[in-house]
């Protein structure tokens, strides 16, 4: 094979078959990804591929790629500062040079392909040609940010919102009719999950804004919260997310909770056994109201975030100073799953991990807690983050495989902060067709496409746009 020719992973003649006569015209649904309702909406240009592609010098880029540059010796300025552009695009040419066996050297190649419909390997070399004809194709209107979801074949997108959120761009979006693909939120309810965190009693603020209510309890919050579950319900949503990063699990009183509710709005310091009770609490009475509203609850855990303090003082979150954890996963996601399913409110939850080493604890979990006439109501979800490798999609379909129904899966999200990331769901179904040709390779599964087909395209697609029935 040639570099990213046609048959690229596709190592067999089944994988071949399904990939080309079934998952690459399919189209995509991205329900989890952090792209900007408004910039989906106003559908501006790009002022160049930096910009499109690294950073736009307002720390809003792709932070897979500035681990890279990082380790390659680049000076901060040429990678979320104010540097030169074009000395910015060769930093990352430069680094490209080196990243052979990343994903990112794959994704970036193939966004170059797909989008721009550039062959040309990045190197120190090629770098000036390539940049000036990114930009040049950037600037026209076949480039806007919509014009380039609508080239990767986008179906559906959600995003990311917080319950306080007025989703005035999703409305405007809606009301002016769309576009081919629809813009869906998705809640985030972090800043009601972190109440150590500062801002939180601003938020709680906010919240009885949006409402109307005055929130004095505990349960005077989650009837708030539950307002704007019916809210974002109104406008389409289907889905919640969660950073839960680390589970706990701890069983407290209604006064217990309003006492700590009351110590987080006046800014008096949590202990660990506070935030477990509260959050346990939280994820219990959510589980309820999402249950209630037949949505889909994903849960992304086992992130270890912001560890370089002086990176994060300086650049914030989300700018590649973050790591997984290796935490005890088991025993309090069984205890928080068996004391919703004695309340009788387990929703369909998707249960991420960004330690691959849990995906076989998770999946056992899950599948304890199956039923209820839901199909799949338990699912792990796609190889996330520093797992979005070949080696780490192929473990998470494997152990998805093994230990429950891999038909059922909803596949691939992109995760990601950038308008060119799509190219990553044709790499999640080239593995998914080359794992399967694996098998049939093998005699594990019948050598026979026609029976093959519709599984590959209820995991490409068919499962994800279900999610919104």
């Amino acid at each position: 094979m040639s570099f990213l020719d046609d048959d690229y992973l596709l190592t067999t003649d089944v994988a071949k078959e399904l990939f080309h006569g079934t998952a690459e015209s399919l189209p995509i649904v991205d329900y989890h990804c952090h792209l900007s309702p408004k910039e989906i909406y106003e559908d501006r240009n790009f002022t160049d591929i930096v910009a499109a592609w690294l950073t736009d010098g307002n720390n809003y880029g792709d932070h897979y790629k500035w681990r890279l540059i990082r380790a390659n010796g680049t000076p901060e300025e040429l990678i979320t500062g104010k540097g030169d552009p074009w000395e910015k695009f060769q930093a990352y040419a430069a680094t490209m040079e080196k990243a052979i066996g990343s994903p990112v050297y794959l994704w970036t190649h193939m966004e170059l392909r797909r989008y721009f419909g550039i062959t040309e390997t990045l190197t120190t070399r090629t770098a000036q040609s390539i940049y000036e004809r990114t930009n040049e194709m950037l600037a026209t209107k076949d480039f806007t940010r919509r014009a380039l979801l609508r080239r990767m074949g986008l179906d559906t997108i959600c995003t990311t919102d917080d319950p306080v959120d007025s989703l005035e761009y999703h409305r405007k979006f809606a009301q002016e009719g769309g576009d081919t693909f629809a813009m869906i939120p998705a809640m985030r309810p972090d800043k009601a999950l972190n109440p150590d965190k500062a801002g939180f009693s601003e938020w709680v603020d906010q919240l009885e804004q949006v409402t109307g209510d005055t929130i004095g309890s505990f349960d005077d919050m989650m009837a708030a919260i539950n307002k704007r579950v019916d809210f974002f319900h109104s406008m389409g949503s289907r889905l919640s997310d969660h950073a839960a990063d680390l589970m706990v699990y701890e069983e407290a009183t209604k006064a217990e909770l309003d006492a700590i509710l009351d110590k987080a709005r006046a800014g008096e310091p949590l202990t660990a056994d506070d935030l477990a009770k509260y959050r346990t609490a939280l994820f219990l009475e959510l589980m309820k109201i999402y249950d209630a509203h037949d949505w889909t609850m994903q849960l992304h855990i086992h992130a270890l975030r912001n560890i370089n303090s002086v990176g994060f003082a300086e650049h914030g979150a989300d700018t590649g100073f973050d790591a997984l954890n290796d935490r005890s996963i088991a025993e309090p996601l069984a205890r928080l799953f068996d004391a919703a399913a004695r309340q009788g409110a387990i929703p369909r939850t998707i249960i991420y991990s960004l330690n691959s080493n849990d995906y076989m604890p998770i999946a056992t979990v899950m599948g304890s807690f199956q039923g209820g006439g839901k199909k799949q109501r338990m699912a792990l979800g796609n190889a996330w983050w520093f797992n979005d490798t070949r080696t780490g999609i192929r473990r998470q379909l494997e152990v998805m495989a093994e230990e429950s129904l891999l038909g059922n899966f909803v596949g691939m999200t992109t995760d990601s902060r950038s308008f060119l990331s799509f190219p990553r769901h044709e790499f999640f179904r080239r593995i998914l067709c080359e794992l399967v040709g694996e098998w049939a390779a093998r005699g594990e599964v019948p050598d026979d496409v026609d029976y093959l087909k519709p599984l590959i395209a209820d995991v490409s697609y068919n499962n994800a746009k279900a999610l919104f029935v």
